[in-house]
């Protein structure tokens, strides 16, 4: 525990059999109270690799999607009771040992939700991010900050950290299954007005660190901008908004 705060990390998995104990092996002691790992029908070892660690697992006998995962990651995190959930990704593509920075000010209640940056410093291109990403990353970033009327480093890390009263008033579960997910999760979090902390953040990126295709990568930037268009939309009341549908701008009486 934190501060008295019940710490769940949260492991979205598919093929991570490889990663998994190096991950692991970097978390801090007596920081987390449990760790849950969702494999999304991982076609390798990562379900026996998890059972072998001790960690408790939920499997997935159809791959749902990374938006999907973090559904289920999140709603079990809550029936286990935690005060607290971090996202941590089981391909070792970010270090477990910042976890502290991480989960502390949301324990404090300095913040409702934290990323991990990768831009904040020189983490990115350090840690190997290819040149193509981090330029689209940036220019992507400026984009959202303008409409979506917020200022953050980056919009695309996954390594994230919220508050259960954050997880209990966003409605996540009715976002994509697909990688714009953590987009939709923070427009609908800034349109409610909690507040987003981020530290910097090194990152990994090698051929065992899970990666989408560039292909991939312009799908999701055309979703971004999409999300990010309808946040601005429905805030000026010219468009209803399907994954804004119904929010309050105020929950927990925050002004």
């Amino acid at each position: 525990m934190v501060n008295g705060k019940k710490v769940v990390m949260v492991m979205p998995a598919y093929n991570a059999a490889s990663t998994l104990k190096k991950t692991i092996d970097e978390l801090p002691e007596n920081l987390v109270d449990e760790i849950l790992l969702v494999d999304d029908c991982s076609r390798d070892g990562t379900v026996s690799q998890a059972k072998q660690l001790g960690i408790k697992t939920v499997v997935h006998t159809c791959n749902t999607g990374y938006g999907g995962n973090q559904k289920t990651c999140y709603k079990t995190a809550l029936d286990m009771g935690a005060d607290i959930v971090a996202m941590v990704h089981p391909d070792y593509q970010y270090t477990p040992l910042i976890l502290s920075a991480m989960v502390s000010p949301i324990a404090h209640g300095v913040f409702d939700c934290m990323l991990g940056s990768r831009i904040l410093g020189t983490g990115a291109r350090k840690g190997g991010m290819p040149l193509y990403k981090y330029i689209s990353n940036r220019a992507l970033t400026i984009f959202q900050n303008l409409l979506v009327g917020y200022h953050l480093s980056e919009y695309h890390t996954g390594y994230r950290a919220f508050s259960r009263d954050l997880l209990e008033h966003i409605p996540f579960e009715g976002n994509s299954d697909d990688f714009v997910f953590d987009n939709q999760m923070l427009c609908q979090i800034i349109y409610a007005n909690y507040d987003i902390g981020e530290v910097t953040c090194p990152t990994r990126y090698m051929d065992d660190s899970s990666s989408i295709s560039f292909k991939r990568s312009v799908k999701y930037g055309l979703g971004v901008l999409k999300c990010s268009t309808e946040t601005l939309l429905h805030r000026l009341g010219w468009l209803e908004c399907d994954f804004l549908k119904g929010m309050s701008r105020n929950p927990g009486n925050k002004s």
